[in-house]
Order: structure tokens, then C-alpha cells, then sequence
């Protein structure tokens, strides 16, 4: 029981001291590169919220006409 329990600390103070060892090789971006990252997801999220509006108003009107088309 003794072992398991050494055994278990042992592998637990190993991967802390592999994540350490990665996290310094991490080339962390400056706030410039995030800043533009950031804009253009906002830009690309308006866009493609603008493109699925289109699409689903085109959608939903062909739909509507359709459905009136054949009730009538």
C-alpha cells in the first residue's frame, strides 16, 4: 500500500515538472497578434451571422411560397 502510494506521488511531481518543462517552450502571443486575432473572429462571426440570415430568409421564403402554392 505503501509502494502504490510513493508510486502515485512520484508520478504525480514527474508531470508536474513535464508540464513546467512544456510550458516554457509555450511562445506565448503579444497583445498586438491577440488583438488582431480577436478582431477578425468578431468580424468573421458578424459575417457569417449576416450569410445564414440570408440563407434562412431565402430559405423560409421559398418554403412559405411553396406551402401557400400547394394549400390553395
Amino acid at each position: 500500500m505503501a509502494e502504490e502510494k510513493t508510486n502515485w506521488i512520484q508520478r504525480t511531481r514527474d508531470y508536474i515538472n513535464e508540464l513546467k518543462m512544456e510550458m516554457r517552450k509555450v511562445s506565448w502571443p503579444n497583445r498586438k497578434q491577440v488583438e488582431g486575432t480577436t478582431a477578425v473572429v468578431i468580424f468573421s462571426v458578424f459575417a457569417f451571422a449576416g450569410y445564414f440570415a440570408v440563407v434562412d430568409f431565402a430559405l423560409n421564403s421559398g418554403v412559405q411560397r411553396i406551402m401557400k402554392f400547394f394549400s390553395k
